[in-house]
Protein backbone atom coordinates (compact mmCIF):
# COMPACT_ATOMS: atom_id res chain seq x y z
CA UNK A 1 0.00 0.00 0.00
CA UNK A 2 1.11 3.56 -0.44
CA UNK A 3 2.79 4.62 2.78
CA UNK A 4 1.80 8.29 2.62
CA UNK A 5 -1.88 7.42 2.16
CA UNK A 6 -1.70 5.03 5.10
CA UNK A 7 -0.07 7.69 7.26
CA UNK A 8 -2.72 10.25 6.28
CA UNK A 9 -5.48 7.76 7.11
CA UNK A 10 -3.88 6.93 10.45
CA UNK A 11 -3.40 10.63 11.22
CA UNK A 12 -7.02 11.42 10.41
CA UNK A 13 -8.26 8.47 12.47
CA UNK A 14 -6.12 9.43 15.48
CA UNK A 15 -7.14 13.10 15.25
CA UNK A 16 -10.83 12.25 14.96
CA UNK A 17 -10.51 9.70 17.74
CA UNK A 18 -8.90 12.18 20.10
CA UNK A 19 -11.46 14.89 19.27
CA UNK A 20 -14.32 12.46 19.91
CA UNK A 21 -12.88 11.15 23.17
CA UNK A 22 -12.16 14.66 24.49
CA UNK A 23 -15.60 15.90 23.40
CA UNK A 24 -17.26 12.91 25.04
CA UNK A 25 -15.36 13.33 28.29
CA UNK A 26 -16.25 17.04 28.23
CA UNK A 27 -19.91 16.07 28.17
CA UNK A 28 -20.63 16.81 24.51
CA UNK A 29 -23.13 14.69 22.61
CA UNK A 30 -22.43 13.48 19.07
CA UNK A 31 -22.27 16.48 16.76
CA UNK A 32 -21.61 17.29 13.14
CA UNK A 33 -17.85 17.40 13.63
CA UNK A 34 -17.60 13.99 15.30
CA UNK A 35 -20.00 12.27 12.89
CA UNK A 36 -18.37 14.00 9.92
CA UNK A 37 -14.94 12.87 11.12
CA UNK A 38 -16.02 9.25 11.12
CA UNK A 39 -17.57 9.76 7.67
CA UNK A 40 -14.19 11.06 6.45
CA UNK A 41 -12.49 7.97 7.85
CA UNK A 42 -15.01 5.78 6.03
CA UNK A 43 -14.39 7.59 2.73
CA UNK A 44 -10.64 7.11 3.13
CA UNK A 45 -11.19 3.42 3.89
CA UNK A 46 -13.27 3.06 0.71
CA UNK A 47 -10.38 4.62 -1.22
CA UNK A 48 -8.10 2.06 0.42
CA UNK A 49 -10.38 -0.75 -0.76
CA UNK A 50 -10.04 0.51 -4.33
CA UNK A 51 -6.25 0.79 -3.97
CA UNK A 52 -6.09 -2.70 -2.47
CA UNK A 53 -7.96 -4.16 -5.42
CA UNK A 54 -5.78 -2.34 -7.97
CA UNK A 55 -2.39 -2.84 -6.24
CA UNK A 56 -1.82 -6.53 -7.15
CA UNK A 57 -2.49 -5.78 -10.82
CA UNK A 58 0.06 -2.95 -10.65
CA UNK A 59 2.74 -5.36 -9.44
CA UNK A 60 2.44 -4.66 -5.70
CA UNK A 61 1.06 -7.86 -4.14
CA UNK A 62 0.67 -8.33 -0.40
CA UNK A 63 3.65 -9.91 1.32
CA UNK A 64 1.57 -11.22 4.23
CA UNK A 65 -1.69 -13.10 4.46
CA UNK A 66 -4.31 -11.62 2.10
CA UNK A 67 -7.07 -13.17 4.20
CA UNK A 68 -5.86 -11.39 7.34
CA UNK A 69 -5.53 -8.13 5.39
CA UNK A 70 -9.11 -8.29 4.07
CA UNK A 71 -10.53 -9.27 7.46
CA UNK A 72 -8.90 -6.17 8.96
CA UNK A 73 -10.16 -4.01 6.10
CA UNK A 74 -13.75 -5.26 6.31
CA UNK A 75 -13.70 -4.85 10.11
CA UNK A 76 -12.33 -1.32 9.75
CA UNK A 77 -15.08 -0.53 7.23
CA UNK A 78 -17.79 -1.72 9.63
CA UNK A 79 -16.61 0.16 12.73
CA UNK A 80 -17.35 3.81 11.76
CA UNK A 81 -20.95 3.25 10.54
CA UNK A 82 -21.72 1.04 13.55
CA UNK A 83 -20.30 3.62 15.98
CA UNK A 84 -22.18 6.49 14.31
CA UNK A 85 -25.46 4.54 14.20
CA UNK A 86 -25.19 3.66 17.87
CA UNK A 87 -24.18 7.22 18.78
CA UNK A 88 -27.12 8.73 16.91
CA UNK A 89 -29.51 6.29 18.57
CA UNK A 90 -28.24 6.87 22.08
CA UNK A 91 -27.19 10.55 21.79
CA UNK A 92 -25.17 10.59 25.02
CA UNK A 93 -21.68 11.83 25.78
CA UNK A 94 -20.50 8.25 26.14
CA UNK A 95 -21.53 7.48 22.59
CA UNK A 96 -19.13 10.25 21.51
CA UNK A 97 -16.38 8.49 23.46
CA UNK A 98 -17.28 5.21 21.75
CA UNK A 99 -16.98 6.92 18.35
CA UNK A 100 -13.50 8.07 19.36
CA UNK A 101 -12.50 4.59 20.45
CA UNK A 102 -13.77 3.21 17.12
CA UNK A 103 -11.68 5.78 15.24
CA UNK A 104 -8.57 4.86 17.24
CA UNK A 105 -9.24 1.15 16.60
CA UNK A 106 -9.41 1.90 12.87
CA UNK A 107 -5.99 3.60 13.12
CA UNK A 108 -4.50 0.45 14.67
CA UNK A 109 -6.14 -1.76 12.04
CA UNK A 110 -4.85 0.42 9.20
CA UNK A 111 -1.30 0.23 10.53
CA UNK A 112 -1.59 -3.55 10.82
CA UNK A 113 -2.86 -3.71 7.23
CA UNK A 114 0.18 -1.70 6.11
CA UNK A 115 2.49 -4.13 7.91
CA UNK A 116 0.75 -7.12 6.32
CA UNK A 117 0.92 -5.55 2.86
CA UNK A 118 4.54 -4.41 2.86
CA UNK A 119 6.88 -5.77 5.50
CA UNK A 120 5.56 -8.98 6.98
CA UNK A 121 7.90 -11.91 6.55
CA UNK A 122 6.51 -15.28 5.54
Amino acid sequence: MILWFTLVLIGVAVAVGLVCVVAGLAGRRPGDVTVGGLALILLLLIAQVVMSIIAPFAGNPATGSPLEFWVYLVSALLLPPAAVAWALLERSRWSTVIMGIAALAVAVMVWRMQVIWTVQLA
